[in-house]
């Protein structure tokens, strides 16, 4: 028998990176985020998501979700802002992570809230509810959003103040940026709103564009305008069903990476 008979199969290329994890913040008892080492040769469009997980328990295979990337682009670090599910498959065990243990990352990062689905327009809405901020913390912090539009509205919207994670960032850490921070200060508007305690602007982001109060509080022209306005939608898919249906209203059309358009939502998180 020869050594070539003898010699083991080829080990077959792991699908996912094994990432150490570099630092957690736990927001509340709902919301945390951590960050990971970003390998050499990832690449990705700031607003893509990838695969986040971790390996099965007793020789199961690993369970794994779609998560946003949350920084941008050139990044030297990757950070994800995720819920915590007491039950849930994942983050019942991905909330407990510390700094210094591994997580599981897909190689292929893929995703429609990317600037390439956009056509070209004066103002960017980026509308994301709970967890669905994550993509506009990418797209926040990439200087081609600011060449491209004069105005950039960050939309959050929670249900709890203190769900309202990443607040003082978006109110004026990001003017300390170093790449976008002077554009941030002068372009990027940041707009809350909180559903169930009082705050100074309550309710739902599209019961506000229903009454008109967002765009008066903004002072903006009543309506989104196919002329000017693009928009981004990220969140629960009661709220992105409902807002697609009022984009269409006033003339704006979905867009994808093959078809630019006026609008985009990504389907990988509403089914």
């Amino acid at each position: 028998m020869s050594d070539a008979s003898l010699s083991a199969p080829p080990v077959k290329a792991s699908p996912f990176h094994e990432l150490e994890v570099l630092w957690v913040r736990h927001w509340n008892d709902q919301l945390f985020s951590f960050g990971v080492k970003r390998p050499e040769d990832f690449r990705f469009r700031s607003g893509e998501f990838v695969m986040i997980g971790l390996p099965g328990l007793d020789g199961a295979k690993p369970v794994l979700r779609a998560y946003s990337i949350a920084s941008p682009f050139w990044a030297e670090e990757l950070e994800f802002f995720s819920i915590k599910v007491e039950d849930g498959p994942l983050t019942s065990r991905l909330q407990k992570i510390v700094a210094g243990d591994s997580v599981l990352m897909g190689k292929k990062p893929t995703g429609t809230l990317v600037l390439d689905a956009l056509t070209g327009g004066e103002r960017l809405w980026l509308i994301g509810t709970g967890t669905g901020l994550a993509p506009w913390l990418s797209v926040a912090r990439d200087p081609e959003t600011y060449s491209r539009f004069k105005q950039v509205i960050v939309c959050h919207t929670v249900r709890n103040v203190a769900d309202l994670a990443y607040r003082d960032f978006f109110s004026h850490e990001i003017h300390d940026d170093p790449l976008i921070g002077d554009e941030a200060k002068a372009q990027l508007t940041y707009y809350p709103t909180v559903t169930r305690e009082r705050f100074e602007t309550p309710g739902r982001i599209t019961d506000r564009i229903k009454s008109g109060d967002v765009f008066a509080d903004l002072q903006l022209p009543i309506g989104f305008s196919p002329n000017s306005d693009r928009v981004m939608l990220c969140g629960s898919m009661a709220m992105i069903k409902e807002t697609g249906e009022l984009l269409e209203s006033y003339g704006l059309k979905e867009g994808s990476n093959a078809e630019p358009g006026d609008y985009v939502l990504e389907r990988a998180f509403v089914g």
